[in-house]
């Protein structure tokens, strides 16, 4: 997990502590009548508060990094604009800016300020937003990124009845950046600024692999031998000087081992940065951001388009749900809306096409789009194996949500490490 990862980077982190417990069916059914009260509870504190409804809102980084924080953060802005409620925003939690602050002191301010409702934006903040809940039962909590309210995942908490999760499909992003990639890549090698290393990044990183093979060899018809796909990890989820690798650094030596095409993985704009640069100097390379709608303004003769995050509908949807009384601690792990993925009112992944792209590669792109979205095409399908040649998915056998979503190693094809 992030912030564990980030302990052994910074000795001198909080330890944050988490708790569980075995389930059975009488704990279940308590904890169901628990949360129906509790949401009853939460209902009423919002009607009967003589403010506007309160958001509260946990960014791992600045709310402006124009990348995952900044789309988290405007995601609460248009929900509360929606609400005519009010946004209680506390960024830059994590170890090199907040090195003394817990996720649960941040909550209970939050809960003092009348947060109805507290998201908290990154895996890091795991194991602090489990302390939260379970000091704070009656209050609306959500962890987007986690997986403690799903029923059938590794990390189930059933007594921590008011606790959610929420994520966005951006497998289907990954796998539209990948495709973008390969399309327009004249040498067919596809280089991969990765983050750090856990379930989540392996399984974007394997689905941009898988986007990028498909359009390489059954779009353009190439040899997948003629492909290079190769993946580096910088440490965290944006630069800390000092503790992680460089972003600019890493982009640079992607572009002098003869990569064309750099796709991020990390929050904020390195690659599309050091891409417009290359461009500006003549050099014929290209980048795809990552998280957040306006990246490639950053450098638009460069960026073949963006995967980004539309948290707007799926925030308004949750604080409604707490305002009516009837928010539940459910695990979604939201997909794209298919009839149009860049409608900012209901589709939670989107992407945009760049400058970048050309109107023929932009046309493949948009028929291997529709493909994936009418269920034509599912790349999570075998044979496919993990890098060190053992099965993963037999012929014809399509990968199950908990096989994807603990994605263990990366996949036959792919260069770099796995753990």
């Amino acid at each position: 997990m992030r912030w564990k990862l980030m302990m052994l980077l910074l000795p001198a982190l909080l330890a944050l502590g988490a708790c569980s417990s075995s389930v059975d069916t009488d704990s279940v059914s308590t904890n169901q009548s628990v949360a129906t009260t509790a949401a009853t509870t939460a209902a009423a504190a919002v009607t009967e508060a003589a403010e506007p409804f309160k958001l509260g809102l946990i960014l791992v980084g600045p709310r402006d990094d124009r990348g995952y924080s900044q789309a988290h953060f405007d995601g609460g802005t248009y929900a509360v604009e929606k609400l005519g409620g009010e946004l209680i925003v506390v960024d830059k939690v994590n170890p090199a800016d907040s090195p003394n602050i817990t996720i649960p002191q941040i909550v209970d301010d939050m809960i003092a300020q009348g947060a109805h409702l507290i998201i908290a934006t990154s895996d890091d903040m795991k194991d602090g937003i489990l302390e939260a809940a379970a000091a704070h039962p009656n209050v609306p909590i959500i962890h987007a990124s986690g997986d403690s309210a799903w029923a059938d995942g590794k990390a189930y908490h059933a007594e921590l009845p008011m606790l959610g999760n929420f994520f966005g499909q951006m497998e289907y992003g990954k796998m539209i950046a990948g495709c973008a990639a390969a399309l327009q890549s004249d040498a067919g090698k596809i280089s991969y600024l990765g983050p750090l290393i856990n379930d989540e990044t392996r399984r974007l990183v394997s689905s941009t692999y898988l986007g990028a093979r498909h359009c390489w060899t059954e779009v353009l018809g190439k040899p997948v031998s003629d492909l290079s796909f190769n993946v580096n990890w910088i440490g965290f989820w944006f630069n800390i000087p000092g503790f992680t690798l460089d972003p600019t650094v890493v982009a640079n030596e992607f572009f002098a081992s003869g990569s064309d095409v750099i796709i991020s993985g990390i929050d904020t704009t390195e690659a599309i940065v050091e891409a417009g640069k290359k461009t500006s100097a003549g050099d014929t390379v290209w980048a795809i951001p990552y998280d957040y709608e306006g990246a490639c303004a950053e450098a638009p003769k460069a960026c073949l388009g963006v995967p980004y995050f539309n948290w707007g509908p799926t925030y308004l949807k949750n604080a409604q749900s707490v305002i009516d009384g009837e928010f539940t601690a459910s695990f979604n792990w939201i997909g794209p809306d298919w009839s149009d993925i860049n409608n900012h009112d209901t589709s939670t992944i989107g992407f945009l096409k760049g400058d970048g792209l050309t109107s023929a590669n932009g046309e493949k792109l948009d028929d291997f789009i529709a493909s994936l979205g009418d269920g034509s095409l599912n790349l999570w399908t075998g044979p496919l194996n993990f890098q060190d040649g053992s099965s993963f998915l037999a012929s014809g056998v399509a990968a199950t949500d908990l096989e994807i979503w603990y994605m263990p190693s990366l996949l036959e094809g792919m260069e770099g490490p796995a753990e």
